[in-house]
């Protein structure tokens, strides 16, 4: 682990050999799953985490930190309205 002065805040950093290819199956499993997904709502929360993906990853070279927080709370909101309402009892189709 590395930690370095970027701007005004500080970086840390893990050497992973191999980091595009790393960084491509995470994305892929974890987002892939939901962009590939049958149900509608799924897809939706899909499309938003990558966005909110592709904007921290612009974001993160300007140096604001913590931008996936913002995304996950948007990503959060979206589950909380799936989960309270009347027909979130049926199964995911």
């Amino acid at each position: 682990m590395t930690a370095e002065i970027r701007g005004r805040g500080i970086g840390y950093g893990v050497n992973v050999p191999w980091t595009p290819l790393v960084l491509a199956g995470y994305l892929f499993a974890t987002l892939g799953a939901l962009l590939l997904g049958g149900d509608k709502r799924l897809r939706t929360l899909g499309a938003v985490l990558a966005a909110g993906a592709l904007a921290c990853s612009a974001l993160w070279r300007l140096e604001f930190a913590s931008t996936w927080c913002a995304f996950a709370a948007v990503a959060s909101l979206l589950v909380l309205g799936w989960v309270r309402r009347p027909d979130a009892a049926s199964p995911v189709t």
